[in-house]
């Protein structure tokens, strides 16, 4: 039988959960796959080729860059033991072992120190907290179209921030130079039909979008009205939580960032001073 595809009606529905969504103006191909984005966490031995690979980072390579500094790297790790021993480091997460291939993002600024010290000039912009935002963001702008591109072709996708847990081991793992920091993960791989990954609702679009000046008096309403149409997200998924409660508790103290308090120090520690 051949499956109907949601309207784009239906394609705000889901992630907004609203009963009355908003009515798209456009609608195409693009949009389509970016509102039916989802985390999958369990997925098919099925391997990603080395073609895909190739595509989904000329994709990452299309996405803007800072002045062209392009200060960022990724490294794709295949090797089951290697998978294995990052999975262990990000708290045990069973998908980066399952999926065929684990996306390592990095801020590389080794690349043009290099560059720098092959010509005998000084590059000590490179050390100030404005440069290291430059690599964070450039790689995450990057990952992002990844993800876009692999959705796409029907692959499965999801961020693994706990590589940030302990930020010297996976560099030590993987070899980083200093000056090249691992920011995060992407698994990529085959979605295991049997999971239903299910697209989570956002926040009210009137909670994120403010017209000329931010407006806080209202934001009380906006989660309100989040937490009823979450909750029947979180039910069906067996959670009993809050919205409100799981975020709270996730920056309720330094323990709750599971290490990733120590990320000043470990940036420090491998080349990037944050002056």
């Amino acid at each position: 039988m051949t499956q109907i595809a949601p309207t784009p009606t239906d394609a705000l529905r889901q992630r907004y959960r609203d009963a009355a969504p908003l009515e798209p103006a456009h609608w195409n191909p693009v949009l389509r796959v970016l509102h039916d984005h989802r985390s999958v966490r369990r997925y098919l031995p099925d391997p990603v080729s080395d073609d895909t690979l190739r595509l989904l980072i000329s994709a990452a390579q299309s996405a803007p860059t800072s002045s062209n500094l392009q200060v960022w790297s990724v490294i794709a790790v295949r090797d089951e033991a290697r998978k294995a021993r990052l999975a262990a480091l990000a708290g045990g997460q069973a998908h980066i072992e399952q999926a065929p291939v684990l996306l390592v993002w990095t801020a590389d600024f080794a690349r043009l120190r290099q560059l720098a010290d092959d010509r005998g000039v000084p590059l000590d912009g490179a050390d100030y907290l404005e440069s290291s935002y430059v690599g964070f963001i450039d790689a995450a702008l990057a990952a992002q179209n990844a993800v876009v591109a692999a959705e796409s072709l029907g692959l499965g996708t999801v961020y693994i921030g706990a590589l940030r847990n302990q930020p010297e081991q996976v560099a030590a793992e993987l070899r980083l130079p200093p000056q090249v920091f691992a920011v995060f993960g992407l698994v990529v791989g085959h979605p295991d039909p049997t999971e239903l990954a299910a697209v989570k609702p956002r926040l009210p679009q009137a909670a994120v979008l403010h017209h000329e000046t931010y407006e806080l008096a209202d934001q009380r309403e906006h989660v309100a009205r989040y937490e009823e149409r979450i909750a029947e997200f979180y039910a069906e998924q067996g959670l009993t939580h809050s919205w409100t409660e799981r975020v709270l508790d996730r920056l309720a103290s330094a323990r709750s960032l599971n290490g990733r308090d120590r990320l000043r120090e470990a940036l420090a520690g491998h080349g990037f001073p944050l002056r």
